[in-house]
């Protein structure tokens, strides 16, 4: 059982950490104490801000002492309420964002030594100005700090040829439960010594320790790329291009985007300075991405391949990108959904993953499983079909209280859709991780092996459950 921290221990910490690092005032931690979406508030005893490992380990071990409850948070950008503290004003908020440094770029190696803190578009452009690039990228990445797309495994966009977080990460530096630091830095290809610690902290959402660095791989600079937004009649169409272009262009393509047309309408309505980039309107759009080393051969081969999928009717119509500005135009598009959707006003998102060639199915049959219990409702799904990654969102029936309708069926509904998921062989949770928002449902009905490996695991390193409770895993119950 979490202890609320004396007058003694906040007073050592703020000896510990000064005025830059300790802070109680309220409107210093207002922007922090809620999720990004709204959907979560919470309260702190204070919010600490530690400037390097020593002070991580340090503000560890005096609340290890007391049994107080640390709820760390990066750029506080996450979906599922992960890094937002509870109610009760008993835990201590652990911000890693002073800790901003990038330690070192080998360039010969194609590695990074990263702080927890470090900004991910920073991160882009430290490793561009080497002549390489770190190939995560996704719509928060002028927030989303490397600490926290490390706990979280986030995805993005290029998941199709780079895989997600855990793929990237080379090697870790975490601060355990005890205060002990974990040194496993090292970019080691061969290391037998047991279970992979490093890959363990990827995903795991600051439940088993505080993540203070990361070894991160980074690949050459793509010279050129080349973009196109495609129309399309359906997902199967979607679908069938996908493998088309992956087998005739090879490791060149790196993005592969399925949006709806009422997607690219909220953020026509919503987003200033948008426009469509075809003259018509199709059901559903993908958005295309090659990078390399030659430009004119890169627009040569999809503008061919794009040629023949019109010719074969796979295709409706297409734009290709004739400058950067109008490929960054294009994802724009994209990387806009989420905020459009927002302004549309309340809705469920589910971050959830099938396999690749179930994903239209996914798409086509929910609805109805949906509308069969919930008439009226809107399904909304874009994401990454290259990886499997579907942004399901579910608004309400038109014309009623769109608040009252998710606190009163929003569970109900989530539950149509992650049991269809799980039916198909998929995941509830694809990038965004479970946090407090999916942790019930997890529990519910994802596999008793699982959650039991789950619950040992975050035991096993924290049994004083005093690192994010209350998130991925339920809290134990107290001893009698």
């Amino acid at each position: 059982m979490t202890q609320p921290p004396s007058a003694d221990l906040l007073n050592h910490l703020a000896d510990l950490l000064g005025p830059k690092g300790f802070t109680r005032d309220p409107d210093d931690m207002a922007p922090w104490l809620t999720d990004w979406r709204g959907r979560y508030r919470g309260q702190a005893a204070a919010m600490l801000s530690p400037a390097n490992r020593d002070e991580v380990a340090a503000v560890v071990r005096l609340c290890a002492a007391e049994q107080v409850a640390i709820v760390p948070q990066g750029g506080n950008s996450g979906m599922v309420g992960g890094a937002t503290p509870d109610a009760t004003g008993n835990q201590l908020l652990l911000s890693l964002r002073r800790m901003n440094r990038i330690r070192d770029i080998d360039v010969a190696a194609g590695l990074a030594i990263v702080e927890a803190g470090v900004v991910l578009e920073h991160l882009h452009g430290a490793a561009l100005a080497h002549g390489l690039r770190f190939p995560l990228t996704l719509g928060g990445k002028g927030s989303a700090t490397v600490g926290g797309l490390v706990s979280t495994n986030a995805g993005g966009t290029q998941v199709l040829r780079f895989g997600t977080m855990r793929a990237l990460v080379e090697g870790v530096e975490a601060v355990l439960p005890d205060g002990e630091l974990l040194d496993a830095l090292a970019p080691l290809k061969k290391d037998n010594r047991g279970y992979d610690l490093r890959h363990l902290f990827c995903g795991a959402e600051g439940t088993i320790g505080v993540v203070t660095a990361a070894t991160l791989r980074l690949v050459p600079a793509a010279a050129a790329r080349c973009t196109a937004w495609i129309g399309l009649a359906s997902p199967d169409d979607a679908l069938r291009l996908l493998r088309r272009l992956d087998a005739a262009l090879g490791r060149t393509l790196e993005g592969f985007e399925l949006i709806p047309d009422a997607c690219l309408q909220a953020v026509l309505r919503h987003i200033p300075q948008t426009r469509a980039p075809l003259a018509a309107s199709d059901p559903w759009y993908a958005l295309v991405e090659l990078a390399g080393d030659d430009g004119d051969a890169l627009t040569e081969a999809l503008e061919s391949s794009l040629a023949k999928a019109l010719e074969d009717g796979l295709i409706r119509d297409v734009a290709i990108a004739k400058s950067e500005s109008e490929s960054e135009q294009f994802w724009r598009l994209r990387d806009s959904i989420s905020e459009a959707e927002r302004a549309e006003g309340p809705a469920l998102q589910h971050d959830v993953s099938v396999p690749v060639d179930r994903m239209p199915q996914f798409i086509a049959e929910n609805p109805a499983r949906l509308d069969a219990a919930f008439p009226g409702t809107r399904v909304l799904s874009f994401g990454h079909l290259g990886d499997g990654n579907v942004h399901h969102h579910v608004q309400p029936p038109m014309g009623v209280d769109g608040r009252a309708w998710l606190a009163a069926h929003g569970e109900d509904a989530s539950r149509i859709v992650y049991t269809h998921v799980l039916e198909l062989g998929g995941s509830i949770s694809a990038e965004h991780g479970i946090g407090q928002m999916k942790r019930d449902m997890l529990a519910e009905l994802d596999s008793p092996a699982r959650l039991a490996a789950l619950r040992a695991v975050k035991d096993g390193l924290d049994p004083l459950g005093l690192f994010n409770p209350g998130k991925l895993v339920a809290q134990k119950a107290p001893l009698a």
